[in-house]
């Protein structure tokens, strides 16, 4: 046990790095060779950017593992062409309007993440960045700030399979959603359990993240056998 235990803590920081790039490269590359990213859910690249740069900012003042904050840095760039692409390709009513005929299951206050133009996100992602960085300017050396930083940044991660796993609960289909990222999650979610739970530089916000993401992908571990990739719902839109 204790072998394997050193050997995840040997391999894990390099597959952390790593995975930014091995856990979306085939769905960016599915969705521009379609042209399509019906059945993908936008707040995927959504909860990873707000989480990624709000990690980065946590390890400021906590100063974990160098690996993450690493993987951290590559997620914002891999997630940034992941919404640009998605954007690019959603389904449209006139191909001379952007997203004209994109029809939302509900709407949100704002349309948050909804809008039809692209520039509104990055927008948003710009402002919540410099908003993020000068609440750390200000408040940084605070020790409950820091804290709730963490809980804030590992939290809206841990969530992130559930805006994918209502999107296939109601399309009652995987389609648009690529195996290849469920089974990098799962692998991961394994690999950061291990990883987290073995090394003394990572906080309990990591520990409880990998335990509630390892939930939710094995739910949607689960999605897939039920549903697999058949036809979307007639009925659904995905945001």
């Amino acid at each position: 046990m204790n072998f394997l235990v050193l050997i995840v803590q040997k391999v894990a920081p390099i597959f952390l790095v790593t995975s930014p790039l091995t856990s979306y490269a085939d769905q960016i590359r599915n969705i521009h060779i379609t042209k399509s990213s019906r059945g993908f859910s936008l707040d995927t690249p959504l909860i990873m950017l707000v989480a990624s740069i709000l990690r980065c900012f946590y390890w400021i003042g906590s100063r974990f593992e160098t690996s993450l904050l690493l993987q951290s840095l590559i997620m914002i760039l891999v997630q940034g062409v992941l919404l640009k692409v998605a954007l690019d390709h959603r389904s449209t009513g006139d191909e001379r309007v952007p997203f004209a005929g994109v029809v939302y299951p509900t709407k949100r206050p704002f349309n948050f993440w909804q809008w039809r133009p692209q520039r509104p996100y990055w927008e948003f992602l710009a402002y919540f960045f410099v908003i993020t960085a000068i609440l750390q300017l200000f408040f940084g050396s605070s020790e409950f700030f820091v804290g709730l930083l963490g809980y804030c940044a590992l939290g809206v991660e841990a969530g992130l399979p559930i805006p994918q796993v209502l999107a296939n609960q109601k399309a009652r289909s995987c389609k648009g959603f690529r195996l290849s990222v469920l089974v990098s999650w799962l692998i991961g979610d394994i690999m950061k359990t291990v990883f987290f739970y073995s090394s003394d530089h990572v906080g309990m916000q990591f520990r409880l993240c990998a335990g509630i993401q390892f939930a939710l992908d094995a739910y949607l571990g689960f999605q897939f056998w039920m549903f697999g990739n058949g036809e979307l719902a007639k009925d659904f839109e995905m945001s």
